[in-house]
């Protein structure tokens, strides 16, 4: 069973190849470097890069797979067509389902629309030789989302917490603005955070009913902090307080909101399990999870559990077509059946599951 995956939903534009779970081939063509200096994913620029870069990427995955014919593509040796088609930004998700129904029409192949957050929790098994153990809870976070989602089975999910505002990751790209780091705000942070004392500023954890999230006021008290710390009042413009800082400062606000952002995702998660004593597996799954500090602490904390801990290679956090691949050869290996690629099911949306 060969699989091309096709990922398009934000600002990678990504094919992959699976042969029976095990990869072949993964191309990413990311779009960072052109939004560092806006310190964010403009939709329509988005949209327009994909355009370019989509039908390049997939050759490029037929090649790093070998699946060639006469230096071209082969496309005997594809038996499925699996593409992400929710959530995301429309104008990028539109262009990878396009170009995927388009493909599967014009080479006869079977299509499958596969959801994002799904994909991101497949991820956790590209390159193991492991099979999803049940019932499981993962995590998914992520600068779109921030969910805790129970799966007592292949394609049976159930969102028992969400964010109410923020997603994680956003809050910390917003974090990261406030003190000049530059975007993606994830991976700046955590840098920062190196040199940083953790324990320098003391922020709150929001009360938030159940295992639901909320990050916009943590979000809030860093700026205010910081305000408070260049001796300015609110009316002061944050993209200026980077001016005052010192780059030890800069650090210790880091390292203090890296670990209160990730105390508060472990303490939902602990909650979650104590709810679901069922669970054999927990998954981490989306960019943030391939934090460097919440894969220590996640240690620490869940030591001596039971529990099966998959945290995803951290090449395959972010946005990747295999993942793609991935959750598509669980659907068959479940007797999903594929999609009509003339039928509306497969247009774009931005729903959550």
């Amino acid at each position: 069973m060969i699989i091309l995956g096709i990922e398009s939903s934000c600002d990678e534009t990504a094919a992959s190849i699976l042969e029976d779970g095990k990869l072949l081939s993964n191309v990413v063509v990311s779009q960072i470097d052109i939004f560092k200096s806006y310190g964010g994913v403009i939709p329509e620029v988005a949209a327009r890069s994909h355009l370019e870069a989509i039908l390049p990427v997939i050759d490029k995955a037929f090649q790093d797979a070998n699946l060639l014919k006469d230096g071209e593509s082969d496309w005997d040796k594809i038996d499925y067509i699996a593409v992400t088609h929710t959530p995301g930004l429309l104008g990028s998700l539109l262009i990878g389902t396009l170009t995927a129904r388009t493909l599967a029409i014009l080479r006869n192949k079977p299509l499958y629309a596969v959801h994002h957050l799904k994909s991101h929790i497949y991820s956790n098994w590209l390159d193991t030789n492991e099979a999803p153990v049940f019932p499981l809870i993962s995590l998914v976070i992520s600068g779109g989302h921030t969910q805790i989602i129970y799966m007592p089975e292949h394609n049976h999910f159930e969102i028992i917490g969400t964010t109410l505002d923020d997603a994680v990751g956003e809050c910390f790209d917003k974090v990261a603005k406030i003190l000049g780091l530059p975007y993606p705000g994830g991976p700046s942070v955590a840098q920062s955070a190196k040199s940083g004392n953790s324990e320098k500023y003391r922020f709150p954890h929001p009360t938030v009913e159940g295992l639901n999230f909320s990050f916009s006021g943590l979000k809030t008290a860093v700026l205010r902090a910081v305000q408070k710390e260049c001796g300015v009042d609110i009316s002061f413009p944050s993209h200026e307080l980077k001016n005052l800082l010192t780059k030890e400062q800069i650090s210790d606000f880091s390292a203090s909101f890296q670990k209160t952002a990730i105390d508060i995702l472990l303490e939902k998660l602990s909650h979650a399990l104590r709810e679901h004593p069922d669970v054999k597996t927990l998954v981490f799954a989306g960019g943030v999870s391939a934090n460097a500090e919440l894969r220590r602490l996640a240690g620490i904390f869940f030591a001596g559990s039971t529990l099966k801990i998959h945290f995803p290679e951290p090449k395959f956090s972010g946005d990747n077509a295999a993942m793609v691949a991935m959750a598509c050869y669980y659907e068959i290996k479940s007797d999903v059946k594929p999609i009509d690629p003339y039928s509306l099911d497969i247009s774009p949306r931005s729903e959550i599951i």
